[in-house]
């Protein structure tokens, strides 16, 4: 009887030694080494090393062609930023982590919103043989993107997201979390409710993820992604999200490619929200207008050169942004950013607050569902 209990243990903690954790998963999903890896034996097979090999070449390119000069660059240009620990808020941001992981690698918490579905962990070990290949394929496709021209295009991630058992962010954000370095200690699946607290086990109108992991210095980090509308007039409904936001204490804001929706009035809401509560602003020309940053309260400088807008966006052409370029000897950078995103042709906008911002509230505790 001794036996057979001492047998059953040992079954058990086998078997759960040998279960993946989500940074297995993660480092599988970005096609990095496996020995030793409880997914070892699948890494094996052919479609992994394809995928290995073709996310190699691809994170090479981008690490040559970008991420390595931004590493360089912001902590000159961006030194309020890039140093400070205080959270970073991107909007707009889709599962877009490794820029903002580039751009700010010692925030405390990264929060980023937008529209995009959040789906559950990724577990590779429920795919079926036939659909291992086409899921990393489609994973592929939509890093691509991101990685060629530093943004998602929208149509093209919700389909391919949305055509295997890989859905929604949290696949992507765990191959950032990967090839950046990081190791994730532990996923869940959170919601918020109306005061902005973050509930692990009662579904609201705003789902999110909650990933803690360890930075490349060993230092502890959370990243929260929130899929949510953050038009005005949906923020009148339900303004969780900026709840939420209210007690982070004063952010570093970060924004690009974001389809100059803040430059419309049906974005205003969160516009303001920006200037009123961030000690600085980051963004392309995309995000909020030249023109909107109250000089009076924000020192506002920019770099690199404005063509302005691709055709797509030719509408929201700033003449006062062009003028400031005629006018100025602008620095440029040595990377591309936003739909502009070939070098010598990107816009980059960094606002720095003159005001005195607020202190963090103190720590909001999970509120259990009743």
């Amino acid at each position: 009887m001794k036996n057979t209990a001492a047998l059953l243990l040992l079954l058990a903690q086998t078997a759960l030694a040998q279960t993946p954790t989500p940074n297995d998963q993660a480092r599988f999903l970005a096609g990095l080494p496996q020995e030793g890896s409880p997914l070892a034996t699948l890494a094996a097979r052919s479609e992994f090393n394809s995928h290995a090999k073709e996310l190699d070449a691809a994170w090479a390119d981008a690490e040559e062609r970008q991420l390595r000069p931004i590493r360089e660059w912001s902590p000159l240009g961006l030194p309020e930023a890039v140093n400070d620990t205080s959270p970073l808020l991107y909007v707009f941001s889709g599962p877009d982590f490794l820029h903002a992981r580039t751009f700010f690698p010692n925030a405390s918490t990264y929060v980023l919103a937008a529209v995009e579905p959040v789906g559950l962990p990724p577990d590779v070990t429920k795919l079926s043989e036939g659909e291992l290949g086409a899921s990393l394929r489609n994973l592929r496709n939509t890093l691509n993107a991101s990685l060629s021209f530093s943004f998602f295009i929208t149509a093209d991630m919700k389909k391919d997201l949305q055509a295997t058992k890989l859905t929604g962010t949290l696949p992507v954000l765990y191959v950032f979390l990967a090839r950046c370095g990081c190791h994730i200690q532990s996923v869940e699946n959170v919601w918020l409710d109306a005061a902005g607290k973050v509930l692990t086990d009662k579904e609201t109108k705003t789902p999110g993820a909650r990933i803690t992991f360890l930075g490349t210095q060993g230092q502890t980090q959370t990243l929260y992604y929130f899929a949510t509308n953050i038009a005005s007039w949906a923020l009148k409904q339900d303004a969780s999200f900026l709840r939420f936001c209210d007690n982070l204490g004063a952010t570093n804001g970060f924004t690009k490619s974001a389809s100059y929706l803040m430059h419309l009035p049906e974005f205003s809401t969160i516009r303001d929200y920006l200037l009123n509560n961030c000690r600085t602003m980051t963004q392309d020309d995309s995000g909020i207008p030249w023109r909107d940053f109250p000089r009076d309260r924000w020192n506002v400088q920019a770099f690199g050169w404005y063509p302005g807008p691709i055709d797509l966006f030719k509408q929201h052409f700033q003449p006062d942004l062009a003028e400031y370029y005629r006018n100025n000897e602008v620095a440029m950078i040595p990377f591309g950013i936003g739909y502009q995103w070939r070098p010598k042709l990107s816009t980059l906008i960094y606002g720095v607050s003159k005001m005195v911002v607020r202190k963090a509230l103190p720590v909001v505790e999970e509120t259990p569902s009743r």
